[in-house]
């Protein structure tokens, strides 16, 4: 196979609130975390449990979608691809950050409010969801 797939899904509950800025050309970008818990049992039977964050980065459409919509402690399904950014502070020091770029969101669970609005379901078209130098201009 001479192709390589990037694809990440996860269901998770938002950690904050979506915050939404614009890249200097004038695109929309969100940003939120999600938290995506598992559980097992020791080898003694003990119950143990571990969160895992990951950083969320949603573009155009889909960015005003979030920011919309989403809100802290909502149950979430991401679709989309990890990226790692690197990046240098003011002060000289080097960056790295792993996030999930959004392609698709679904929003799961009980709503916030009880209007009578179907679930949304959302998704990327291909060339909102390309990276472009103002992805890269955009550290987080």
């Amino acid at each position: 196979m001479s192709r390589g797939l990037n694809k990440v899904m996860i269901i998770g509950h938002l950690g904050r609130d979506p915050e939404m800025r614009y890249t200097p050309s004038g695109r929309p970008v969100t940003t939120f975390t999600i938290a995506v818990s598992r559980s097992w049992n020791t080898a003694d039977g003990e119950r143990r449990t571990e969160t895992e964050w990951f950083n969320i980065v949603a573009w155009g459409n889909l960015a005003e979608i979030c920011k919309q919509y989403l809100y802290k402690g909502q149950q979430v399904y991401i679709d989309g691809r990890l990226q790692t950014r690197r990046w240098e502070d003011k002060e000289g020091q080097k960056h790295t950050s792993v996030e999930v770029v959004a392609n698709e969101m679904m929003m799961l669970g009980d709503r916030r409010d009880n209007s009578s609005q179907t679930q949304e379901s959302t998704e990327q078209t291909d060339d909102v969801a390309t990276p472009t130098a103002d992805e890269d201009e955009f550290p987080f």
